[in-house]
């Protein structure tokens, strides 16, 4: 990807993940309270974007914030589709050592 791409894309992800973070602190949703399950899905929208400015950032991919985010990403959606196990997949992240 060239760098006139690459800064777009990182531009414009700066600026929903400032708007994603925005909407995640004005929603005041408690777990097990009515609008928990949007908040959780908010802060999916954020971790993504995350990964999104991990993925095409400068310079050599950082394994630990791959790892971070994906963990991340995992442990929130472990909440939003259940039966999958997808916290034991995120805590395995850390139990292993990535490229090996």
């Amino acid at each position: 990807m060239n760098n006139e791409t690459r800064s777009e894309i990182l531009s414009l992800t700066k600026k929903a993940h400032d708007l994603t973070e925005s909407a995640y602190q004005a929603n005041s949703a408690t777990r097990g309270k009515s609008g928990w399950g949007e908040k959780q899905r908010i802060l999916l929208a954020d971790m993504a974007l995350h990964l999104l400015q991990t993925a095409i950032g400068d310079g050599e991919l950082s394994e630990e914030g791959l790892k971070r985010n994906l963990f991340s990403i995992l442990t929130i959606s472990d909440q939003l589709i259940p039966g999958h196990e997808l916290k034991v997949v995120a805590e395995k992240l850390y139990s292993i050592q990535f490229g090996s």
